[in-house]
């Protein structure tokens, strides 16, 4: 993955597209105190799963503010959190959509013998660790529970 930021760097650099350079500028900072992070820890540096996360941590952060600025008639701030979350987004692997969201989550519970709310956490856990970067556990959290409740 680290790799993939690299090469987009130079390409951005040797494109001139000063937008994306900014953004993956931007991801590598994140990464670098994640993996500063990871070594006060005792770890080399930080996990694809971590770095993933980050990601989609920072994609969360940059929706929120975007919607803060244009509530406050602040559009072209807006677009540029939006570019960001373009960028970003183009390094997550392809997400779930919700019905194969729900199908994971019907195996998850399956698999785990989940039988009510008191397993919800046993569900997430599993769909972490097989989806990380692909779902949105936001949205998963809330679909696991009216599975689990109903």
């Amino acid at each position: 993955m680290r790799e993939q930021f690299t090469t987009a760097l130079k390409d951005a650099m040797k494109s001139g597209d000063k937008a994306r350079l900014g953004a993956v500028r931007l991801i590598q900072a994140a990464i670098k105190d994640k993996d500063i992070e990871a070594r006060g820890a005792g770890r080399a540096q930080a996990s694809d799963e971590e770095i993933l996360a980050l990601l989609q941590k920072m994609i969360k952060q940059r929706q929120e503010s975007a919607a803060i600025y244009r509530e406050n008639g602040r559009p072209e701030l807006a677009e540029n959190e939006e570019s960001e979350i373009a960028v970003i987004t183009s390094f997550l692997p392809r997400q779930l959509d919700e019905a194969e969201t729900k199908v994971a989550i019907a195996a998850a519970i399956a698999e785990t013998g989940a039988q009510g709310m008191k397993d919800m956490g046993k569900v997430i856990a599993l769909l972490r660790e097989r989806f990380a970067g692909q779902m949105d556990f936001g949205k998963a959290s809330g679909l696991v529970k009216a599975a689990l409740s109903g």
